[in-house]
Parts: C-alpha cells; sequence; structure tokens
C-alpha cells in the first residue's frame, strides 16, 4: 500500500509518501510545497494544487491521509492551513485516492504511543520506524510522513489486502 501524508498549510504544506508491502515500510519521498506570501490566496492555492496534483500522478498513491485542522490561536493561519487541506483532498479525489483526516492527537499516539508527543518527539520516532539515517527535515517533511504512518497503524486491514493484490 502506497500512502501520501499531508501536514496542510498554504505557506508551507508537508507532504511525504510512505510505501507498505507485508510488515515492512519505507520511505519513498518527502518534502514540502512552499507559496509566495506575497501572492494573492487564489494564485497560492492554484499553485498548491497543481503541486499536488503533480505528486499525486507521480507517485500515484492509494490514499491520503491529511491532519485535521483543528484548533488555530491565529484566524487568519487557520483559514489557509483549511483552504490547503481542501486543496489537498481534491487533488486526493482527483488522482482516484481515498481521504482519510487524523486529529494531531491520533498522530502522536499512531507514531509515539503517546497524545502529548513533542514535535523532536516525533521527528525520532519517525526516523525510527523507517530507519532514516538521520531526522527528516524540514520538519513539515517530517510531520507529513507521521500522518502517513497514522493511516497504516489505524488501517492495517486494508494494508494487507493492498499487499495481497
Amino acid at each position: 500500500m502506497l500512502v501520501m501524508g499531508i501536514d496542510p498549510g498554504l505557506s508551507r504544506c508537508g507532504y511525504g509518501v510512505v510505501r507498505q508491502k507485508g510488515r515492512a515500510t519505507e520511505a519513498v519521498a518527502a518534502g514540502i510545497i512552499r507559496t509566495d506570501k506575497d501572492d494573492p490566496i487564489p494564485r497560492r492555492l492554484y499553485e498548491l494544487q497543481n503541486e499536488l496534483a503533480d505528486l499525486m500522478g507521480t507517485y500515484n498513491p492509494d490514499a491520503m491521509a491529511i491532519e485535521q485542522v483543528l484548533f488555530q490561536v491565529n484566524v487568519r493561519t487557520a483559514m489557509g492551513v483549511g483552504q490547503a487541506s481542501g486543496v489537498a483532498m481534491a487533488a486526493a479525489v482527483g488522482a482516484g485516492a481515498e481521504v482519510f483526516e487524523y486529529s494531531p492527537t491520533q498522530i502522536k499516539k499512531a507514531v509515539t504511543g503517546w497524545g502529548g508527543a513533542g514535535k523532536e518527539q516525533m521527528g525520532q520516532m519517525v526516523q525510527t520506524l523507517l530507519r532514516l539515517p538521520k531526522p527528516l527535515k524540514p520538519v513539515d517533511a517530517a510531520d507529513a510522513i507521521a500522518v502517513a504512518l497514522c493511516h497504516l497503524a489505524h488501517h492495517p486491514a486494508a494494508s494487507r489486502i493492498q499487499a495481497a493484490m
């Protein structure tokens, strides 16, 4: 099973692709999509949509797992994250992938075993679980990989069926 994880953001949208084959899980790709904060929001959303559509076409994941936007102190930031999240979901559906949303607490519990884990602990666990030589940078990419790993942890039956096909 191939899963793309998304840590949504309008300025920086993290993505990560993981493959699970049997019990083995490997990182396929990780990075961030940046948009220029000086551009109008419609232009930035269009650019994000195109980049995500290209990534979906390149990797052809079975599923997209995305971090839910639950609460932001800054309303403007929350709006941008919500808009980026919607664009990501639309790109996934357009590419034929299923979309799954997970809360930050669900992601932290799935990756570290504790819902209150910090960024550093999450990064270390992503590194350990995928047997990476060093922590993934930037943190948005590591967060996106964590979202994908969360999906694999929550959907083991789907993963086994996909691997058997």
